[in-house]
Parts: structure tokens; C-alpha cells; sequence
């Protein structure tokens, strides 16, 4: 069961705080990559999301998915005292973002290859991509860190989500799999996303940006276009060269667009 306080949060830095949101089966831990940079202008928490990673899964006989998902960050940002922090966030991090900025409780919004901008055959090809992942993850896992030495392993088990896996550092690759692979609420989760599309982007009042990896095989880049129709007020910024998860590809342009919203 979780409450406001339980989630587990990784703080560094000082400035205007600044939430990171990961994505679906991942972790706080994957912001590494641009903490440090991001850490010298903000007082940056990355968040463990109820159900993955670190943090304890919702209540019982609550649902995991977007809504319930924000609720929870809603309630953490207020039992923390932050007071309208900007937020960040990646694939189901980045529409949970959107969706803080929705309800008027962020003071800006940036969504890296946000959920919610497909059509029903892509949610299927996501959905379908990630089982996939889990369930070859499940397989290796005993030979996990042997694999995970082999830059062209790495590649394979990684490759679906960053465009440049080889770059990835090993104990990063197993802690990823890790999270991914024990994460209860994950099937939920995965499960709930045939449910929700983004609209009513004009509710949205706050500050946006959605940058996209224009090599994203997960979320493809399409779906940037739909973004733009339906948020043309917000800030549309292409990641060029990046994955899905673009922190590690290009930790730079990944920050300086953090840095800017």
C-alpha cells in the first residue's frame, strides 16, 4: 500500500526543484545520466513510481494506470510541500506530466516520447514490444551479467529502447532489467494503457515541451506529429539521433531541454 510519503525519491542539487518521472518498468535511476548537469540549476527529485522500482505498489484495489499514477505524484508534490514544481518525464512519466500540468499542479511540463499520442495498432506494437522485453528478460536473466559485458549483447537487450545501448554502462543495464523485471505493477499498468489517449490539450495551461528521439522504436516519431495538433502552444523539440529513452543517448540535448522549460 502507498502513501504520499512512501515513494522513493532520489534528491541532489539546489535551484528551482525539478520532478523526474520515469517510465513504464523503470526507475529514478535511469535520470542518471543527466542528473548531474541538471543538479547544477535545480534541486532535481527523480521518483520511484508506486509499483516499480523502489516504491510500493498503490492500495490495494486501486488501479494502476495514468490517472491513479498522477493522483499519487499529486499527492507526494503535496505532502512534500513543493510548491508548483516543473516537471520531466519519459513515456508513461512524460503523459503523467501532462497530466500534472492538466490539473494546474506543476509549474511547467516537459514530456520526453510521452504515452498517449498513438493510434490503437501503435499501443498495440508497444504493448507488445515491452511483454516482448519482459519476457526475454525473464529468460537471460540467469546469465544476465555476463551478457550485459558484451557490448553486442547489450545492444540486444537494450536495444529496443535507446539508440545507442553500446554506451550503456553494465551495472546500469542490470539494474534497468531488474526494475523491469520485478515491478509488480508493471502488467497492470500495461494493461490500463488501451485505455487512456491524450486530449484536451487545450485544459492546458502551464508551460510545455514534448521533445521526441527521432530514432524512437517504441513510441515512433510519428506520433510527434499528433503531438504538435494537439498541443501547437507547446515547445516541439526533436532529439536527434535518440531512442525512446534518450537520457543516456544524448545527456546534453536531454538536459539543455530540461534546463529551458
Amino acid at each position: 500500500m502507498t502513501h504520499a510519503s512512501d515513494l522513493h525519491v532520489e534528491r541532489i542539487g539546489s535551484g528551482p526543484p525539478l520532478l523526474l518521472i520515469h517510465g513504464i518498468g523503470s526507475r529514478a535511476g535511469v535520470w542518471k545520466p543527466v542528473v548531474a548537469r541538471l543538479a547544477r540549476e535545480r534541486e532535481v527529485f527523480a521518483i520511484d513510481l508506486p509499483g516499480f522500482a523502489s516504491s510500493p505498489p498503490l492500495p490495494a484495489g486501486t488501479s494502476s494506470n495514468v490517472h491513479t499514477l498522477t493522483d499519487a505524484v499529486e499527492a507526494w508534490i503535496r505532502k512534500t510541500g513543493l510548491d508548483r514544481p516543473r516537471v520531466a518525464g519519459n513515456s508513461l512519466g512524460g503523459a503523467i506530466s501532462l497530466e500534472l500540468a492538466r490539473r494546474n499542479a506543476v509549474h511547467s511540463a516537459a514530456a520526453l516520447s510521452p504515452a498517449g499520442f498513438w493510434i490503437p495498432i501503435e499501443r498495440k506494437y508497444a504493448q507488445s514490444v515491452l511483454r516482448s522485453a519482459r519476457s526475454i528478460g525473464r529468460r537471460v536473466r540467469p546469465f544476465a551479467p555476463r551478457l550485459a559485458r558484451s557490448r553486442t549483447l547489450r545492444s540486444l537487450l537494450a536495444g529496443p529502447f535507446f539508440a545507442r545501448p553500446s554506451r550503456l554502462d553494465v551495472d546500469d543495464v542490470l539494474l534497468d532489467l531488474t526494475a523491469l523485471l520485478d515491478a509488480p505493477a508493471f502488467d497492470e499498468t500495461l494493461d490500463s494503457a488501451q485505455l487512456y489517449r491524450f486530449a484536451r490539450g487545450e485544459e492546458i495551461h502551464v508551460p510545455v515541451t514534448i521533445a521526441w528521439g527521432t530514432r524512437d522504436l517504441l513510441l515512433l516519431p510519428q506520433q510527434a506529429w499528433r503531438a504538435k495538433r494537439l498541443l501547437p502552444n507547446a515547445r516541439h523539440v526533436p532529439l536527434h539521433g535518440c531512442g525512446h529513452v534518450p537520457m543516456a543517448d544524448d545527456p546534453e540535448a536531454v538536459a539543455n531541454v530540461l534546463l529551458l522549460h
